[in-house]
């Protein structure tokens, strides 16, 4: 199964801030912050919701596409990624502009303050599916992640338009789209990902209630943090996944992706969807316990080992012919 994923390429850097935002903010002033944290350090990291999820998925062994803008400084970036095993052909590099920048600060509680600059990310919508496929080929599931917002409902709309399957993940792109933008990005999708506030936002974009998404999606994924994933699906009961468990967290920047990269390499496999969910949720657990959204290393031997102890050997019994090949 080839797996296109069109999102946001960007670099990240990544401080932490020992205290708690919590303790800074004073409850009546909220409506005039002026807040500076001092961080005791910095990670310049490579990110983009779209190369996070591909490098996901090349790392579980598919030869996902990687469809996104990038800047002028891409080339060092460009190299990380196909020696990885994405493909960045389809990677539109800018001539005049950097590639997005994602500044984020996380305190002791694990909350986080970010800005993202979007450069070149500006250009997406200039990038066609339909180019896509002549080049690569004709994929068989496009994942529209965060990106330009006008990059996201051209891209949806060309899946409609050519009969392409597609997951629709608008995540923070939802704060900046309207009704009939909110609705258009997510009617029709195979598969919708949310996170636990994001589908409270999402049913307040649309003005749909859940059961008026659910109609119009094939399964709604709303990941929920330590609690792991909720599968809904029309007229099936919701499916629980519970999370991987860590004592080792260490940053929670890119876990929502690396999520969606294993349960979109299982459904790939043909696993149940329960399965590729316990698989994104191994997945997930091992990035959290990296720093950096595209520097850890899957191990087929211990992300069986997480499945194993997290849903017990017969869980992962199943998915372990896929893995073994994995180096």
């Amino acid at each position: 199964m080839r797996i296109a994923v069109t999102g946001s390429i960007a670099t990240d850097h990544l401080m932490v801030f020992p205290g708690r935002f919590a303790e800074q903010l004073i409850p009546g002033q909220l409506d005039r912050v002026s807040l500076s944290f001092l961080a005791d350090s910095l990670q310049v990291r490579r990110g983009g919701v779209g190369a996070n999820i591909a490098v996901g998925l090349a790392r579980l062994g598919l030869r996902p596409l990687l469809v996104g803008a990038a800047g002028k400084d891409f080339a060092e970036y460009d190299a990380w990624l196909q020696n990885t095993g994405v493909d960045t052909g389809s990677v539109r590099v800018s001539e005049t502009v950097h590639t997005a920048r994602f500044i984020c600060t996380t305190d002791a509680d694990h909350n986080q303050i970010a800005t993202f600059y979007a450069g070149a990310m500006s250009e997406a919508g200039q990038i066609t599916l339909a180019s896509v496929g002549g080049r690569a080929g004709v994929p068989d599931l496009v994942v529209i992640a965060p990106n330009d917002p006008q990059a996201m409902l051209r891209h949806t709309e060309e899946c409609r338009k050519l009969g392409l399957p597609f997951a629709a993940d608008p995540s923070q792109q939802l704060a900046r789209l309207g009704r009939e933008e909110a609705r258009l990005l997510v009617e029709g999708a195979d598969f919708l990902f949310t996170n636990e506030y994001e589908a409270a936002l999402l049913q307040e974009r649309t003005g749909w209630t859940r059961a008026r998404i659910l109609a119009t999606t094939g399964a709604w994924v709303t990941t929920l943090g330590p609690q792991g994933a909720m599968i809904a699906r029309q007229d099936q009961p919701p499916l629980h996944v519970a999370a991987v468990p860590t004592t080792e967290a260490a940053d929670p920047t890119g876990v929502g992706d690396a999520f969606r990269a294993g349960l979109l390499a299982g459904v790939s496999w043909r696993l149940p969807l329960r399965r590729a969910a316990q698989l994104g949720c191994a997945v997930a657990t091992v990035v959290l316990e990296s720093v950096g959204t595209q520097e850890y290393k899957l191990v087929p031997a211990d992300l069986l080992s997480r499945i194993t102890t997290a849903y017990g050997p017969a869980e992962a019994s199943e998915t372990e012919p896929y893995l073994v090949g994995l180096l």
